[in-house]
């Protein structure tokens, strides 16, 4: 209430805040009254006088001398009481000093006293253009600003050891816990892989084997060293279990359950996966839910998805459009999926609940979380979660039925489809499935009574988690707001590659924007080995994005994204699966596995080669490979070149 925003290109006043509504005042007596998401997620929207926040790096603080770390603490207190006459900042107790009270004296007033001051106790090379330098600094660059340049060098707990090693050790050390068998010299070597898959052979110097069995002495937690078994908690949780959440982002709890469809694998074989949500406590409302294979989802992509609203992402609209063609039976047409997204809801959590064992979190969260006011809460699911992760095993089970659907409609019929009593095979592609796991969740999970969601006075209304937001959003009286689009990019992991004259290729596809053209074949110049930071979404290969050396990052768009998500789409992925399922001998009740095994595949790809140079060399000798699959299948189609070319 009070406060003064931004929206449509007018300064308003917010007047109210009822049932998810804001009622807004212009200073010409103009009204308007627009939803609270709608809100802040508008393009442009921004609270007056409240800056973005910053994103720290935790290496480069923890990389900092005390005696560096303490002076900007001691300079962050300095501003905050020229800035608002209290040191602990807005909200603080406290009567401000008559030199720095605001409503006495200008800012520039307060800080030429500022400077007095400082002076008086013994600050040297203090003066006002100082003091009002490093405000600036604060407000553009946080914390980090107030820190004295020269103190900022490559050195912390770990010794002289490159960061990147440290990283690789500590990720060596998280992938072989638990395994009795593990030895130290086992963690090094693995290690020293992923250094050279990740920079590049021979990019980083590693150090000396000595100094390498210092270093995993020193990362391995003392309770768990390398070869111990994992600890697990046996005790009793103690009853009680967490504290209920009030308001909406007060508690946000990320559980997985798994899919019960398989998918098309980028090697064209039947994979399984599973679904990741972030499900508000109070209202049930599913901010980010993500579609994987079996590995656990970082932390902050979850982030990145239930912060940053949808329709300030960068090439969103586009790739939406884009998706909507690719398969029938959608819930919501094109327009229509606009504007239920725009009002779906987006926030910063204010605690963010999860299982170590599900979803993985590094050093960096914490201080992304630290910056954002996030607090990280990691509970175990013995520990609590129940209902959370009930919840999403129901949406995984409602969810699968209607995804089962979209794919026998997407599924051509013809010869070698399914058949009565066999799995179903796969059809949808990962894109697919995430793309029809976000309308559905918006046009059926949002909109869905829930028998949780009802208040114990009216037990017999039951709302939908759209409107337990609305509902609560009134009551609380205060709008859990996001982030801004800049920050998607960053909260996603980040890679150094090569920009070359064709772009950038990252995982077998090449990613190209205009805005590259003066840096083709070019190194950076902002890093030691002359590679750019590509910052990419793991489950989403559409789009990356590149730190070009302004500091920014820009979008960069798959080159053949037209692929991804296109008319006609699914029959390419069904087809490819069937091409690929009788080459391997996979018969569907084991996804992934060749029949035959490994070796009888590549015996069989090898005749077939043969045969096909053969045909090559006399095109007038008939492939006897195709005679053979023909009479042993005759329900698969096999393309003939020469049929092909008299038909066009």
């Amino acid at each position: 209430m009070g406060a003064r925003v931004e929206f449509e290109h007018r300064i308003w006043q917010v007047s109210g805040l009822v049932d998810g509504r804001v009622y807004l005042a212009a200073d010409d007596g103009a009204t308007g009254c627009v939803l609270a998401a709608r809100l802040v997620a508008a393009p442009g929207f921004k609270v007056v006088g409240q800056a973005d926040p910053p994103i720290p790096s935790a290496e480069a603080w923890a990389a900092l001398p005390l005696a560096a770390r303490e002076r900007a603490l001691s300079w962050q207190r300095h501003i905050r009481e020229i800035e608002t006459g209290l040191p602990g900042g807005p909200g603080s107790a406290g009567v401000p000093r008559d030199e720095y009270d605001p409503q006495r004296f200008t800012l520039a007033e307060r800080e030429h006293a500022k400077a007095v001051e400082l002076a008086a106790l013994g600050w040297t090379k203090v003066s006002r253009a100082t003091v009002q330098r490093r405000r600036i600094a604060y407000r553009k660059q946080g914390l980090m600003g107030l820190v004295d340049q020269r103190t900022v060098r490559p050195s912390s707990g770990t010794g002289r050891a490159d960061g990147r090693v440290v990283a690789a050790v500590l990720e060596a050390l998280r992938l072989r816990r638990g395994r009795k068998a593990t030895t130290v010299k086992q963690i090094i070597e693995l290690a020293e892989q992923l250094v050279a898959d990740r920079h590049g052979p021979g990019r980083v110097k590693l150090p000396a084997k000595a100094s390498m069995y210092r270093l995993v002495k020193a990362l391995s937690d003392p309770a768990e060293l390398p070869g111990a078994p994992a600890r697990t908690a046996t005790g009793h949780t103690g009853a009680g279990g967490a504290p209920p959440a009030l308001r909406p982002a007060e508690r946000v709890h990320v559980a997985p359950a798994a899919l019960g469809m398989p998918v098309v694998d980028e090697d064209g074989s039947a994979a399984a996966v599973s679904v990741t949500a972030a499900v508000d406590g109070a209202t049930g409302c599913m901010l980010a839910a993500l579609v994987h294979g079996q590995r656990a989802v970082p932390v902050q992509v979850l982030l990145a998805e239930m912060a940053v609203p949808r329709g300030v992402r960068p090439g969103w609209h586009e790739m939406l459009r884009m998706a909507h063609q690719s398969l029938p039976g959608r819930l919501m047409g094109v327009e229509a999926r606009l504007e239920a997204e725009a009002v779906r809801p987006a926030a910063v959590p204010e605690t963010l609940v999860f299982d170590p064992a599900t979803a993985a979190a590094g050093s960096w969260l914490l201080s992304v979380c630290e910056s954002l006011g996030v607090s990280l809460e990691a509970v175990s699911a013995r520990q609590g979660g129940r209902a959370v992760a009930e919840t999403v095993r129901v949406l995984a089970g409602l969810f699968t039925r209607h995804a089962a659907a979209v794919a026998a409609a997407a599924r051509p019929a013809g010869p070698g489809d399914d058949g009565p009593g066999q799995p179903p095979q796969a059809v949808l592609s990962m894109l697919h499935l995430q793309d029809v796991l976000d309308e559905w969740i918006t046009a059926t999970w949002h909109t869905r009574p829930q028998t949780a969601l009802r208040h114990p006075l009216i037990p017999w209304a039951v709302l939908t988690p759209q409107e337990m937001w609305q509902v609560l959003l009134g009551a609380a009286g205060v709008v859990p707001l996001p982030l801004g689009a800049r920050h998607f990019a960053e909260l996603l992991p980040a890679t150094r590659h090569a920009v070359t004259e064709a772009g950038i290729r990252l995982g077998r596809r090449r990613y190209d924007a205009a805005c590259l053209d003066e840096h083709r074949g070019r190194p950076c110049p902002t890093t030691d080995d002359g590679r750019w930071e590509v910052h990419h979404h793991p489950y989403d290969a559409r789009q990356v994005h590149i730190r070009l050396p302004d500091g920014h990052l820009y979008p960069l768009t798959w080159t053949d994204s037209a692929h991804s998500l296109r008319p006609f789409d699914a029959t390419v992925h069904h087809r490819t699966a069937q091409v690929l399922t009788a080459r391997t001998g996979w018969r569907g009740d084991q996804p992934g596995e060749p029949g035959n095994g490994s070796s009888a595949a590549e015996a069989h790809a090898e005749t077939e080669a043969q045969a096909a140079a053969r045909s090559f060399e006399d095109p007038g000798v008939p492939d006897a490979s195709v005679k053979r699959r023909q009479a042993s299948e005759p329900g698969l189609p096999v393309w003939d070149a020469r049929a092909e070319a008299e038909q066009w």
